[in-house]
């Protein structure tokens, strides 16, 4: 059973990011319109569990089998969308920085959170600190339970998209899958 371990900010994960950014890079470049660093570990200053989160993006739908195929080449195996619709999950290599993939096309609302979220809280360093005391509670009191864990986290996050002007409609789908207890959730 693993531990949740939410750790201090570390200077290193932006130096972490773009060594994988360059590797993963290298085999989709003329197929994706970028590679963002996202999740918690792309804000300076806030606590996260130790794990780099990076998002291929692609312009449309029809970019992500090539994408999958070109990542394979790298080692990356696709888990397919764990229930997070609009973005395709890869467990990375052996022997890597540890880091969760994900390919999302340009429009998905997976991404527009991921990019929101990072930019709200990279804006706002005190909101970014209160989420990081948050997540330290939470690995605390669920240390071994990753879906308590984020469904502890959601309601902020919710306010933070509600901030950054997300739909309602949005708001809802993004709770659904939050708060559903699902194999989807545990790779985060």
């Amino acid at each position: 059973m693993r531990t949740i371990v939410v750790a201090d900010y570390d200077p290193r994960w932006p130096a972490l990011f773009d060594q994988l950014r360059a590797r993963i890079w290298s085999v989709v470049h003329d197929i994706a319109a970028a590679v963002e660093h996202v999740g918690s570990t792309s804000v300076p200053g806030l606590a996260a569990k130790p794990i780099l989160d990076i998002s291929v993006v692609v312009p449309a739908q029809a970019q992500i089998p090539p994408a999958i195929e070109r990542l394979a080449t790298l080692g990356y195996v696709h888990r397919g969308d764990l229930g997070v619709e609009g973005r395709e999950a890869f467990d990375p290599p052996e022997g890597l920085t540890a880091h969760h993939l994900y390919v999302c096309p340009g429009d998905s609302a997976a991404l527009a959170n991921h990019l929101a979220v990072r930019d709200y809280l990279r804006s706002q360093p005190e909101t970014a600190r209160q989420y990081g005391e948050l997540k330290k509670r939470l690995a605390r009191a669920f240390p071994h339970d990753i879906d308590r864990y984020v469904e502890g986290k959601t309601d902020f996050i919710l306010d933070i998209l509600r901030a950054a002007g997300f739909a309602t409609s949005r708001l809802e789908t993004i709770e659904r899958a939050n708060r559903r207890v699902s194999v989807g959730l545990s790779h985060r």
